[in-house]
């Protein structure tokens, strides 16, 4: 864990013993520790094995995988909380469908504390109008505020945008994601030289980041890092 990111643990130690109690969103204690206890976050799935610094998926020694070898991604590191399984699923389905936006604060400390090297700017993934109006907010600009607030990092609110209102990555075959997200963003400004960091909530064959990744590099992006709440792992993916 790097300084920064323990300084910040302290901190939001101390403040979690100000506030008021409240149920656990999983078990229904009451606990001071924001949105679930103590005795379930110890139950969550931390992605603490050694893992692709590319991608995050297992690998041996933390060694970068095959695929990464391979084929490259177009962003440079991902950074994950956890993997996207039970029950830390349930918390996020309970942020994205069930509007307890309450759980961006303390899902976006939990990745800050993974948080090693720190951007130029942040960027939410971007949601479409029409995927927009439907749901109300922007589950990964929720935890992007947050944590550009933690880091003292700008954010991108407006500088790309989702131009085409595509299937949901979770409905498709990890083979047809890659095309099904093909031309999907554009974005309006210059990002000559920086360092840029992508918020979302789950990654699974990360072909949305990577899509995305490439339209930022091609706008001047030097470097793009992912930054994710969970990365689904195989054994858990369709």
């Amino acid at each position: 864990m790097s300084i920064l990111s323990r300084k910040i643990l302290n901190i939001s130690a101390k403040l979690e013993q100000l506030l008021p109690a409240q149920p656990c969103l999983l078990c229904g204690a009451y606990s001071r520790h924001r949105g679930w206890c103590a005795a379930c976050d110890a139950g969550l799935p931390y992605l603490d094995s050694a893992h692709c610094p590319v991608c995050a998926l297992p690998t041996p020694n933390g060694a970068i995988c095959g695929r990464c070898l391979q084929h490259p991604p177009r962003f440079s590191h991902t950074v994950a909380a956890f993997t996207y399984a039970f029950p830390l699923d349930k918390l996020v389905h309970a942020l994205k469908y069930g509007e307890q936006l309450a759980l961006a604060e303390s899902l976006a400390e939990r990745l800050v504390q993974r948080i090693e090297q720190r951007p130029e700017c942040i960027l939410p993934m971007p949601l479409h109008p029409a995927r927009l109006r439907e749901r109300g907010f922007n589950q990964s600009q929720e935890l992007a505020r947050r944590i550009a607030r933690k880091l003292d990092v700008p954010l991108l609110a407006d500088s790309v945008h989702r131009i085409r209102d595509t299937t949901p990555q979770s409905a498709l075959p990890w083979k047809q994601r890659k095309r099904n997200m093909r031309n999907a963003f554009s974005c309006s400004e210059n990002l000559d030289g920086l360092h840029i960091g992508i918020v979302d909530d789950v990654m699974t064959s990360g072909a949305t980041l990577d899509e995305l990744a490439r339209i930022l590099r091609r706008a001047g992006a030097r470097e793009v890092s992912a930054w994710v709440v969970a990365r689904t792992l195989p054994h858990t993916s369709r």
